[in-house]
């Protein structure tokens, strides 16, 4: 199991210069976890693409549905205190944190794109490009 951010679950659904590097990190573990907090993120980026006309609405519902029926059993509350702890730690925002926060409490590394968490939280993020790495000889 891994945590994914927003973004990585963005480029699984919407095509990027990260969708294929994505496609290999579902392929090495697809057992993907979130903070709820995700739905909200990821229809923001949604209601974008609708704005921007690249995506119909009927399009944005689809992928929303798709998104999650894949997350289905494995979007999480997080705890506050736990939050505003590495809040406090770090340079991240609280979305940020909300994930970080998950993939403490769930014992996994959370897979990101985002340089302050990776910088930030280095024993407990990894980058999108290490993940999605063949492993072995």
């Amino acid at each position: 199991m891994i945590v994914v951010d927003t973004n990585i679950i963005g480029y699984f659904f919407l095509d990027s210069d990260f969708s294929a590097q994505v496609e290999k990190a579902y392929q090495k573990d697809s057992h993907w976890a979130a903070p709820l907090l995700w739905r909200s993120e990821f229809r923001n980026v949604l209601a974008g693409y609708i704005r921007q006309k690249i995506l119909t609405l009927a399009d944005a519902n689809q992928i929303m549905a798709e998104a999650e029926t894949l997350l289905r059993g494995e979007e999480y509350t997080v705890n506050s205190t736990d939050v505003l702890k590495l809040v406090s730690d770090s340079s991240c925002s609280a979305y940020d944190c909300e994930f970080v926060a998950l993939a403490q409490d769930l014992r996994v590394s959370v897979v990101t794109l985002d340089k302050k968490i990776l910088a930030n939280f280095p024993t407990m993020a990894i980058s999108l490009d290490q993940f999605a790495k063949p492993t072995g000889g």
